[in-house]
């Protein structure tokens, strides 16, 4: 839990350079997730359309949904530096060249599969979004809001921040999975 607080005081520095987007997408979602959740529970018992017991269901997986996502902001952080320790590695000989584009790439693929599971985290909060599309409590209309605009930000993020890496990944049929779903997260939300 302390590493979250950290990556969100970094977040917010504009000196720091280790914590970006790919941190900042899946602390969105995070915060959906937790807004979306609150107003499934201020549903209960005002008979807004959903039975109560979907609405507990919805706000329990939306709370396990906001635990990954906390998680994945400080995972997007790792695979970053993951890749700046590849950068650091040796390079005088072909060997050492060899090694290091080597763990370039796979610190980069590691860099945009993180961010791609955030956006599949943030792509199941809309899906529960949809279900309490007007069917819920009223008087949270514009945390529902708040919480959609979060998660539909943290999806297109997470798609850019997988089209990020991509640049780095030179074996043809894991950048072309990847790209792929970088695409298909950015198509989900037309």
């Amino acid at each position: 839990m302390k590493m979250f607080y950290e990556v969100i005081e970094k977040i917010m520095d504009s000196r720091d350079v280790t914590v970006g987007g790919g941190s900042a997408s899946a602390v969105a979602g995070a915060m959906s997730a937790g807004l979306v959740g609150m107003v499934a529970r201020l549903s209960i018992g005002k008979e807004c359309g959903l039975p109560d017991e979907r609405y507990l269901e919805i706000a329990e997986e939306l709370d396990e949904l906001v635990e990954r996502l906390k998680e994945g902001a400080v995972e997007d952080t790792q695979s970053y530096l993951g890749i700046k320790a590849a950068f650091a590695l040796p390079k005088a000989v072909e060997e050492e060249k060899a090694a290091r584009r080597a763990a370039v790439e796979r610190a980069a693929v590691k860099a945009a599969e993180v961010p791609l599971a955030n956006g599949h985290a943030a792509l199941r909060i809309l899906e529960l979004c949809r279900e309490m599309e007007g069917r819920c409590n009223a008087a949270a209309s514009s945390d529902m809001e708040a919480g959609i605009m979060l998660a539909k930000m943290a999806v297109a993020d997470t798609a850019l921040n997988v089209e990020a890496n991509l640049p780095l990944i030179k074996t043809p049929e894991i950048n072309e999975g990847l790209a792929r779903s970088a695409r298909g997260l950015k198509d989900a939300l037309k």
